[in-house]
């Protein structure tokens, strides 16, 4: 299975790696600067799973034939960069499988290669880039889900997954990945809707007057969303979750916090106001959702005054 992977950052690069360790024909779709980069020091991932230097790995700076499968694991808000320069690799037999957060993409990426190309996907993951341009694997999470929408177990999906199989990282292929894609959404949403209200991590904010309210009510919120689209959270991910969000101990904090602080843009529309949106459709009141996504457009319009 030919498999072109946009981006090689820390979601892109790093899977792509465990693929390629585990044999699979990968090839990164890469802005000109990262290909230098890439091709001077080598695909590099520091993890406590396992260290590993890829060098001479496939690498094209624009694409000029189709692929078996397209990963995209650009950010929310490339959406329609990545889809131009996606364009000549979906042939007629092409699978896309996106790594986004939300469901928006889904939609979009739907309209423009139709329904039958797109899978479901999502990951978990902690990893950044460091200064050396080196992948940094930051605990021992890194789960890839993919599969149909409707639940089917086609046989890409079992393609996949046997290409998959012998990569380091967990991978799941799922027959329920829009419950899957829910419940990440639904926990991002939490964390990213406190952490940038409130410009603190979840201890500090559970350790303040009425933290664990705020973080218990915003999740409910997102919960509510989540059940009138038609999917039913599992018992132990609320449980888990408003664990997570109340820990008076973590040091927790969303990626859009991070990205804010440092004044990059961020996925506000698409993992916030996408819900709101949902939300206002089944007429539901989410306010504290709504407050936070208040936050995160003030903070743009200052960002694009600069």
């Amino acid at each position: 299975m030919r498999t072109l992977i946009l981006g090689a950052g820390a979601t892109g690069g790093y899977f792509g790696v465990r693929l390629l360790e585990a044999g699979a024909d990968v090839t990164f779709l890469v802005r000109p600067n990262k290909a230098q980069q890439l091709r001077d020091t080598g695909l590099v991932v520091k993890s406590a799973t396992g260290d590993v230097t890829k060098k001479d790995v496939k690498l094209i700076e624009s694409v000029t034939e189709p692929f078996d499968l397209v990963i995209l694991s650009c950010k929310a808000f490339d959406l329609a960069s990545a889809m131009s320069a996606i364009k000549p690799a979906v042939g007629k037999d092409t699978t896309i499988l996106p790594l986004l957060n939300g469901l928006k993409h889904i939609d979009e990426l739907q309209k423009a290669f139709g329904k039958g190309r797109v899978i479901g996907g999502m990951c978990i993951i902690s990893a950044t880039v460091d200064d050396r341009g080196r992948i940094v694997h930051l605990n021992d999470i890194h789960t890839l889900k993919f599969g149909e929408l409707d639940g089917e177990m086609t046989p890409r999906i079992k393609a996949i997954k046997a290409m998959t199989l012998d990569a380091k990282n967990k991978s799941i292929a799922s027959t329920t990945i829009q419950k899957d894609m829910w419940e990440k959404w639904v926990m991002l949403a939490t964390l990213a809707a406190l952490n940038c209200l409130m410009r603190a991590n979840i201890g500090e904010i559970a350790r303040s007057p009425g933290g664990k309210e705020i973080a218990e009510q915003m999740l409910n919120e997102c919960l509510e969303i989540m059940r009138a689209h038609g999917h039913d959270p599992s018992e132990q991910f609320v449980r888990d979750t408003l664990a997570r969000s109340v820990d008076e101990k973590s040091t927790l904090a969303a990626s859009m916090l991070r990205d804010l602080e440092r004044g990059n843009n961020v996925e506000g529309d698409q993992i916030l106001g996408d819900l709101i949106v949902r939300a206002d459709k089944k007429g539901i009141e989410v306010p504290s959702i709504k407050m936070a996504y208040c936050n995160v457009k003030a903070y743009e319009q200052r960002r694009n005054r600069r």
